[in-house]
C-alpha cells in the first residue's frame, strides 16, 4: 500500500530548489512531491498518493465536476488517489499512477532556422480562404457521425476535393461496432528512385455523446478543423514535385474508440509499415484557448525526430507557442506509434478550455481561423522537409533589366553612379534597391 505523500506546485523555473524531491514537469509548472513525514514548504498539502489523468477536452472533468485536480494543464491533470474513480479509463480519459521524476509536458526552446525560400514559398501559400470554405462544407453537415448518411456525403466531398488534386483515392471498409463506415485514402506519388512514405491524417466523424447517433454534431472543431486541414495540405503539396510518396487518411469511427486508425494500421503490410517515414495527426486545431496562439506536439520516443521538426518548423515559419508531451492518447497517432510507426498529433493548446466539442455547440462560431492557419503553416513547413522537393525552384536569371517570374512579382535591375549592379524586387509592394556589387563596364 503507498505511504501518504506531501505535495507542492511551483514554477518550473523554480522547482531546483526541490531537488530532494520528486517531480513531474507540466509545461511552466512542476508538481514535487516527498513522503508526508518531511518537509516541502508552508503552501504544500498531503495526499495518498498522486493519479495523472490524460482527457479530451474536458470530458474527465464533465464525468467528474467534484473532483478537484491538485494541477490543472488542460489535456493532462494530476488528481489524489482518495478521488479514484471505479473506471480507470474510457474512449475519452485515461487515468494512471503519476510516475517521479518525468515531463509530462515539455516547452522546447526550439530555434528558428535559416529560412528556406523554397519552404518559405509554400508556407506562404496557405489559404485561409480554401480551408474556411472546406471546414464550413463540412460543419454544415447536421452530423458527421461514423454510422450516418450525412458521414458518407461528407467523405464523397472529400474525395472530389482530391480526385480533383490529382489524388489517387481509395475507400477502406471497417466496422464500428456492430456497423460499418469507411476509412478514405488519397495517394500522390513521388519521383525519387528509393521513396519513403508520409501519411497526413485527421478524423471525418463527429459525435454528440449526450445526445445520442441522430442529435446535431456539427463537429466544427472535433474534427472537422482537422478534416479540412488535410485537405489543405493535400491542396498545398499537390503544386509541387517530391521524392517521396504523400497519402492522406480521413477516418472514420475514431470518436467511438480509434476503429478506423486501428483497423488501418493493423492491415498495413509489414514492408509498407517500414517505408513510414512520419505520420501527421490534425486533431481539433481551430479554437484558440490561450492569449497566446498555441499548439501542442504529441508523439512518442519512436516519433522524436518528428515532434523536432515541427518545433523547429513553429519557429521558424510561426507565432505558435509549442508544448509537447510523449503520453500519447485517444487520437489516430496513437494506433501508428502502438506499432512502432513514428507519429504526432498536433492540436490546438489548452485544449480542455474548449468546452463545445462532443455536442451540438462545436459550431463556426469558436473557430479562430487565425491560429488554424498558423498551425497549417507549421505542419506544411514541416511536411516540405520530409517529403524533400524534387528540384529546387530558382528564380530565373535576368535576361534584361526587368524579369517577371511569376504572378505580381517583378525583379527590375539598374547599374548606379558607382557601377555596380542594383536589385529591386516588387512582391506585391516595392522593396528597397540592393546592392549586387561588381563592376558592370560599358
Amino acid at each position: 500500500m503507498n505511504e501518504p505523500l506531501r505535495y507542492l506546485v511551483v514554477a518550473t523555473a523554480d522547482a531546483a530548489g526541490g531537488a530532494a524531491a520528486r517531480s513531474a514537469r507540466f509545461g511552466d509548472k512542476t508538481l514535487l512531491w516527498v513522503p508526508a513525514d518531511q518537509r516541502l514548504g508552508r503552501a504544500s498539502r498531503t495526499a495518498p498518493g498522486l493519479l495523472l489523468v490524460t482527457q479530451v477536452g474536458r470530458s474527465f472533468q464533465d464525468d467528474y465536476p467534484d473532483v478537484t485536480p491538485l494541477l490543472d494543464h488542460g489535456r493532462h491533470l494530476v488528481i489524489s488517489s482518495a478521488d479514484r474513480p471505479r473506471r480507470r479509463s474510457n474512449h475519452h480519459w485515461r487515468i494512471e499512477t503519476l510516475r517521479p521524476n518525468t515531463t509530462v509536458v515539455d516547452t522546447p526552446a526550439a530555434a528558428a532556422a535559416r529560412v528556406d525560400p523554397v519552404v518559405a514559398d509554400l508556407v506562404g501559400d496557405v489559404s485561409t480562404t480554401s480551408y474556411q470554405n472546406d471546414l464550413t462544407w463540412l460543419a454544415n453537415l447536421p452530423t458527421r457521425h461514423s454510422l450516418s448518411t450525412t458521414f458518407t456525403q461528407a467523405m464523397d466531398f472529400a474525395s472530389d476535393r482530391m480526385v480533383a488534386l490529382g489524388y489517387q483515392v481509395a475507400r477502406m471498409p471497417i466496422t464500428v461496432g456492430a456497423g460499418h463506415s469507411a476509412d478514405l485514402i488519397g495517394d500522390r506519388a513521388g519521383v525519387g528512385s528509393s521513396r519513403q512514405l508520409v501519411i497526413v491524417t485527421a478524423h471525418l466523424d463527429s459525435i454528440n455523446i449526450a445526445g445520442g447517433p441522430a442529435a446535431a454534431a456539427p463537429g466544427a472543431d472535433d474534427n472537422g478543423s482537422g478534416s479540412a486541414g488535410v485537405l489543405e495540405l493535400g491542396r498545398l503539396l499537390s503544386t509541387r514535385s517530391w521524392q517521396h510518396d504523400v497519402r492522406l487518411i480521413l477516418f472514420g469511427g475514431e470518436e467511438e474508440g480509434l476503429f478506423g486508425s486501428k483497423q488501418y494500421v493493423a492491415a498495413l503490410p509489414p514492408a509498407e509499415r517500414a517505408r513510414v517515414r512520419a505520420v501527421l495527426n490534425m486533431d481539433m486545431i481551430g479554437t484558440k484557448n490561450t492569449a497566446t496562439p498555441g499548439v501542442l506536439l504529441e508523439g512518442a520516443p519512436v516519433s522524436s525526430g518528428q515532434m523536432a521538426d515541427l518545433s523547429t518548423a513553429a519557429a521558424t515559419y510561426t507565432g505558435l507557442k509549442v508544448e509537447t508531451s510523449l503520453n500519447p492518447f485517444a487520437s489516430d497517432h496513437v494506433p501508428f506509434i502502438n506499432a512502432g510507426i513514428p507519429a504526432v498529433l498536433t492540436i490546438e493548446g489548452a485544449d480542455s478550455a474548449n468546452g463545445h466539442i462532443h455536442s451540438a455547440n462545436d459550431t463556426l462560431n469558436f473557430i479562430d481561423w487565425s491560429l488554424a492557419t498558423e498551425i497549417l503553416r507549421m505542419n506544411i513547413a514541416a511536411l516540405a522537409g520530409w517529403l524533400e522537393p524534387a528540384a529546387v525552384h530558382r528564380r530565373p536569371q535576368p535576361a534584361g533589366s526587368v524579369v517577371s517570374w511569376g504572378p505580381g512579382r517583378i525583379d527590375a535591375f539598374a547599374v548606379g553612379t558607382d557601377s555596380a549592379l542594383h536589385h529591386k524586387a516588387f512582391d506585391g509592394a516595392w522593396q528597397d534597391f540592393e546592392s549586387l556589387g561588381g563592376v558592370v563596364l560599358g
